[in-house]
């Protein structure tokens, strides 16, 4: 099933933008919204749209500054909120309830749009995320995006580079790894003039990061307000959704898949986890 490739405009503060994604399957299917995280792209879903494409009219975005979608002028507009503006275009353009599928910031920004009055989601799948974040995972996080190379002499070095930051993806083929670092390149110049690649989003989306202090996240009361099915996927070794949160989602509301030999955050590319993610989707 071949991704089409699509847009939708949304307003932010006094500018119209143009956010980008890709969809998969029937458009009068049931419809399913996969979200990314903090630095990746809509492009991560396709092993986990194709394989629902036939049940389901899925839709992945690029959030802003990601991927082919509009960078935005000020950087510390960079936040969940300015997200949840873009997604609530996508979601009233899309016109029917949908299933969210949510890695990281894709599952803060659906934990956000589930817990809204009239919401249209219907069911939600969080990707290595919960109420609470703690700080020592932010501050890694930042870290490896302030430290990262801003040119790669080629796509197989940042390849390399994706290999070694995002090994708590898991077990990933080399065509699974070639595939991420095919969508993760945007092609630029270097300081002799010569082609190069750097990572495929707007290098400020750090900025609301960079000087904060990282404290803990505590999103419980927005948890609370949840009232929908929700699958809680966590990796076995991860520094975000710590098993202690895990465990209160599954007590509270949520089912719950753990993905082995995985960190922060799951590819949801491999054969186990799509086909729960399938059965959960009904």
């Amino acid at each position: 099933m071949m991704a089409r490739a699509n847009s939708v405009t949304y307003l932010l503060g006094t500018k119209f933008h143009k956010m980008a994604y890709v969809e998969f399957g029937n458009p009068a299917a049931p419809a399913v919204l996969c979200v990314h995280g903090l630095t990746r792209n809509g492009r991560d879903f396709d092993p986990l749209a194709e394989a629902l494409s036939d049940r389901f009219h899925v839709i992945c975005p690029d959030l802003p500054g990601r991927g082919k979608s509009d960078w935005l002028a000020d950087p510390m507009e960079y936040q969940p909120a300015s997200y949840v503006v873009a997604l609530a275009h996508l979601l009233a353009a899309i016109g029917k309830p949908v299933a969210w599928v949510g890695t990281s910031l894709g599952g803060i920004c659906g934990m956000m749009a589930a817990a809204a009055a009239n919401t249209p989601i219907t069911r939600m799948v969080l990707n290595d995320i919960g109420p609470h974040i703690p700080a020592e995972a932010l501050k890694r996080i930042r870290d490896y995006m302030v430290e990262a190379p801003e040119r790669f002499v080629s796509i197989a070095a940042l390849e390399a580079h994706l290999r070694v930051i995002h090994a708590p993806f898991g077990r990933l083929s080399d065509a699974q790894w070639a595939h991420l670092a095919r969508f993760s390149a945007r092609p630029v110049l270097d300081q002799t003039g010569a082609g190069a690649f750097a990572m495929h989003y707007d290098p400020k989306i750090i900025e609301p990061m960079r000087s904060a202090v990282p404290l803990d996240v505590d999103m419980w009361p927005l948890w609370e307000l949840i009232k929908l099915p929700v699958l809680a996927v966590r990796g076995a070794q991860s520094d975000l959704l710590l098993e202690e949160t895990y465990q209160r989602m599954l007590a509270e509301v949520a089912q719950g898949h753990v993905v082995a030999d995985a960190g922060h955050a799951p590819a949801l590319m491999d054969a186990e986890t799509i086909e729960v993610i399938r059965g959960f989707l009904g």
